[in-house]
């Protein structure tokens, strides 16, 4: 969804950077890595790793870490969630794709790493009408990108093999999920590079992408 369906993988840097300077941290390319694609709790510990989780006091039991933690989760959830609701754009090309995936009667479903009140928000905005069979959010799976949980758990509601699937991603982390679940992955980077791999197809935009190039991923060796 972010970053690959529509464009808030720049609303979720702009929602890090704020919480990260009101911990006293200022964000830079080089926390990129574990910020873009990457899942609510994850940012937020990084948050916590590099600034102790309050700039102005010092380091503190576990049980105040864990609660610095949860503090940091809820800001760039609710941060995030405004800046989402008020309205995000979709990627060029994303409405073709669907239009053209739901036309053939070809099944879709979106899988996010963002928690299931922003893909809710989504869905019910900027992705308003979207026949996809089901979402899956950070919140349905024990474990979210980059582990493989979220794309299995798509593909076992699909009753398919996950080599018969193909996962449309942005980012390094969502690449690697689809990778380990075991599916074919149409790349088509946003804000970070992805490393080519034997099972990865590359595109520069959605707008290059029809069911043609869709079918190719699954054939590819």
């Amino acid at each position: 969804m972010d970053g690959t369906l529509v464009d808030t993988e720049v609303l979720w840097w702009e929602t890090a950077r704020e919480v990260a300077a009101g911990l006293g941290h200022r964000l830079s390319d080089a926390d990129a890595p574990e910020v873009v694609g990457r899942a609510v709790a994850d940012t937020a510990a990084h948050l916590i790793e590099v600034t102790g989780g309050d700039a102005s006091a010092p380091p503190g039991t576990p049980a105040d870490r864990a609660s610095a933690l949860a503090r940091t989760a809820a800001e760039l959830t609710d941060s995030f969630f405004r800046k989402v609701d008020a309205g995000a754009p979709l990627r060029p090309g994303a409405a073709a794709l669907l239009a053209s995936l739901e036309g053939a009667g070809v099944p879709f479903a979106l899988v996010s790493a963002s928690p299931r009140s922003v893909v809710d928000a989504v869905v019910a905005g900027s992705l308003a009408g979207v026949d996809f069979a089901f979402t899956l959010s950070a919140d349905d799976t024990v474990r979210t990108k980059p582990h493989p949980d979220p794309y299995r758990a798509a593909a076992e509601r699909f009753a398919a093999d996950p080599a018969a699937c193909v996962a449309v991603e942005d980012s390094p982390d969502g690449t690697a999920s689809a990778d380990a679940a075991g599916c074919a992955v149409l790349v088509v980077p946003s804000l970070l590079p992805v490393a080519p791999g034997r099972a990865r197809t590359f595109a520069r935009s959605l707008e290059e992408v029809d069911l043609g190039v869709l079918s190719d991923c699954l054939r590819r060796p």
